[in-house]
């Protein structure tokens, strides 16, 4: 009867080490800030398991953006880091979470996103079609270029002030990510 149960335990195991094995090749995850970012996933369900983008997450959430980026998308999001969010001018991350400031901070994170899902391949074929420099535009209504430097790629803000892509093409199921060193502004 011990046997019977020790094989079955085994068993049980087995398959189960099985299951999640195929279900993990099937979904090809990136890590970024420690975590696994599963394409099954939206923006902000992976996002929020990323320890280098809490800083992103909570300006988020701020700015009342949580259910549109959990939303149908597909939505490109250059993902600033901690650390990028941590180069801006003293204060300035804590004067955009103050509620009166939620319009500028929604402006800021939205100019941080395109509509639809440009992985660096469509983004590097934009950027070798226009000669060089491609513009992508933002939900916000602004602008940003792209370009790259041997095999990185850069995003260029409306001020001159560049970011580049340090984890490219981390699919989710409402878009892509790419994760960026610096956070890039509007034109004031």
């Amino acid at each position: 009867m011990k046997t019977r149960n020790i094989l079955a335990t085994a068993f049980f195991a087995l398959t189960l080490f099985t299951t999640t094995n195929i279900f993990a090749q099937k979904e090809k995850t990136v890590m970024v800030g420690g975590a696994a970012m599963y394409p099954s996933k939206n923006i902000i369900e992976n996002a929020m398991n990323s320890k280098d983008h809490t800083t992103l997450v909570a300006a988020v959430k701020a700015a009342d953006l949580v259910e549109t980026l959990k939303g149908k998308g597909p939505f490109t999001v250059f993902a600033p880091t901690n650390a990028a969010f941590n180069a801006l001018p003293k204060g300035t991350v804590e004067t955009l979470l103050k509620p009166e400031n939620k319009k500028m901070l929604q402006t800021i994170l939205t100019y941080h996103v395109a509509a639809g899902n440009w992985s660096s391949a469509d983004i590097a074929g934009a950027i070798k079609k226009a000669g060089g420099k491609a513009e992508i535009k933002t939900v916000s209504g602004g602008t940003l270029t792209a370009w790259m430097k041997g095999s990185a790629l850069y995003i260029t803000d409306e001020n001159g002030k560049s970011a580049q892509v340090t984890i490219a093409d981390v699919n989710q199921s409402n878009g892509v990510i790419h994760v960026i060193d610096a956070v890039v502004t509007p034109k004031s």
